[in-house]
């Protein structure tokens, strides 16, 4: 299969919300596009390294209005690391979740890329996936930055943070859990999704 086709396709596959035939809208961020986006994400130009921490608590009335919804609070936490051999950002998610009727955290990781939804008047998300075909989500910015949209179809998650196949489980989106609009907070909210005691420092002190 020639590139054209492929690169289309496995963003669509990244994004996680875009069926196969939409996979034409799709097209890679140019470097002028992903800078602005990194800005946006990261309240100014990332250095070495940048996060955003974004999270969303359902309370009662909300759950009530949408009866279907599985998720009863959400974690984003997007990270960037400029690599030291190709001198490139490289951007990554840690996704963090509750169910509604299921005990224990449940989350999810993998790397993003840069992507344009023609469609969309050009609007500049992240697509991130999980390695070995496991899923994935979108990730844009509301129009005040203020918020991240996260779009998912089915992701692959664990349970506390063991990623085996006995604890390994999929969110899939049903009808009210397909779009979560998680808002901008400080990052230490999203410290629990981070193991690494060095990243959890540099974390802290961002």
């Amino acid at each position: 299969m020639k590139l054209a086709l492929v690169l289309p396709l496995a963003l669509a596959a990244f994004i996680g919300v875009a069926r196969a035939e939409e996979a034409d809208d799709i097209r890679e961020a140019n470097k002028t596009e992903t800078e602005a986006f990194n800005a946006r994400m990261y309240a100014g130009t990332p250095g070495k390294t940048a996060y955003a921490c974004f999270v969303r608590r359902y309370d009662a009335d909300h759950l009530a209005r949408h009866p279907k919804q599985k998720v009863a609070g959400m974690k984003l936490l997007v990270s960037a690391e400029t690599d030291s051999e190709d001198k490139q950002l490289h951007n990554s998610f840690r996704l963090g979740f509750r169910y509604r009727h299921r005990s224990g955290d449940f989350d999810s990781s993998g790397s993003c890329h840069h992507v344009v939804f023609t469609k969309d008047g050009g609007e500049v998300r992240l697509g991130c996936g999980v390695d070995c075909e496991g899923g994935g989500i979108g990730v844009a910015l509301s129009k005040d930055d203020k918020s991240a949209i996260v779009r998912l179809a089915s992701v692959r998650v664990w349970l506390h943070n063991k990623p085996d196949d006995e604890a390994e489980r999929s969110l899939v989106a049903g009808s009210d859990d397909g779009i979560f609009r998680l808002d901008r907070t400080d990052n230490s909210e999203c410290a629990a999704l981070v193991t690494d005691r060095k990243e959890l420092a540099a974390l802290r002190h961002k």
